[in-house]
């Protein structure tokens, strides 16, 4: 069995105290579980380390994206059919749900269930018993429902786009995954983790980052998270054969990204300043943005980064840098 425990990486505090809250949630009798977290920030490593510390860790673990299958045929791929329920139903089928019986199933992307099937499954995890399509008998299990979703749900009740009992039965256990941009210097420890493991795959040797390679790092605000970051790794792995991952490896894309933001009007006295000193132009140019975010914020670091489109860690760093903070 895979150690999924050892893939959540990092020494961030959120991450710390997440892995205390999986050990706890999965070792409690709880039968619902709600993971939030934007794309790529490991909602599905999370559902199978809660099942991996847990009492049902030598029963199945169902992964079902809500998301990738019709929603035509999902009430049967979950419930399972009779036969002949419908057209092409030539025998029984027993469903996902089903087959992970005294398990654990996995929804991620909750939100894509259409209204009936919300209904089924508020059914079945209110009495812990559903009826195959075109079975006249209920069916009992014993699962631990897991489910995913990237959306804020409340909005989506407020939307009509969710139902309010079902997301209320589902909230009761409710984990919040971090984006990586909130995670600090996880973001290096994770690219050494990442090299670690593509170095044992392609039989390569590369030593790590290049210091300036490690500054954007921290700099990019990785809207795809921790897939995006481990993704890009591999690719420099399969196309680059340098001993240390340089900056030339990045696409453009990130480059861009990291020198790219608003465009306010220069400070005052900024165009009085000498010919040819671009670096103390900027700089004071920098130092003028940073102190009229913070101002506006104020103080608070997480806002003025988000007003200055920056990770906090990024907004620390420029702040050192510029000498508006001690280290």
């Amino acid at each position: 069995m895979a150690d999924y425990k050892s893939e959540l990486v990092g020494t961030h505090a959120s991450i710390v105290g997440l892995r205390r809250l999986i050990e706890k949630v999965a070792k409690s009798p709880a039968r619902t579980v709600l993971i939030y977290g934007e794309t790529g920030t490991g909602k599905g490593l999370v559902a199978r380390m809660i099942h991996q510390a847990s009492a049902r860790a030598a029963r199945e673990f169902v992964d079902i994206n809500c998301a990738a299958i019709p929603a035509s045929l999902l009430e049967s791929e979950l419930f399972g059919h009779e036969r002949g329920a419908f057209t092409g139903a030539v025998e029984r089928k027993l469903g996902l749900i089903e087959a992970a019986n005294l398990g654990s199933v996995f929804l991620d992307e909750i939100r894509e269930l259409d209204p009936p099937l919300q209904t089924k499954l508020l059914s079945l995890l209110d009495t812990q018993q559903f009826r195959r399509v075109g079975a006249v008998k209920p069916t009992k299990v014993d699962v631990r429902f897991i489910a995913a979703t990237n959306k804020v749900l409340l909005a989506e009740v407020s939307a009509g786009k969710f139902r309010e009992d079902l997301y209320y039965r589902l909230q009761v256990v409710a984990l919040n995954l971090p984006a990586l941009r909130d995670r600090g210097e996880d973001v290096l420890t994770l690219a050494r983790y990442f090299i670690g493991k593509y170095n044992a795959m392609y039989k390569r040797a590369i030593t790590g980052l290049a210091p300036e390679t490690a500054d954007i790092f921290l700099r990019y605000a990785w809207p795809g998270n921790v897939r995006e970051l481990e993704n890009l790794l591999e690719r420099i792995f399969i196309l680059e054969e340098d001993d240390l991952i340089l900056p030339s490896h990045l696409p453009a894309r990130i480059l861009r990204s990291i020198n790219a933001g608003p465009a306010p009007q220069p400070p005052e006295g900024l165009a009085a300043m000498p010919e040819g000193d671009f670096r103390e132009a900027t700089e004071a140019f920098q130092r003028v943005m940073l102190a009229r975010a913070l101002d506006a914020a104020d103080g608070n670091l997480q806002t003025a980064a988000t007003r200055l489109g920056l990770s906090r860690h990024a907004l620390r760093h420029q702040m050192l840098k510029l000498g508006l903070a001690k280290a």
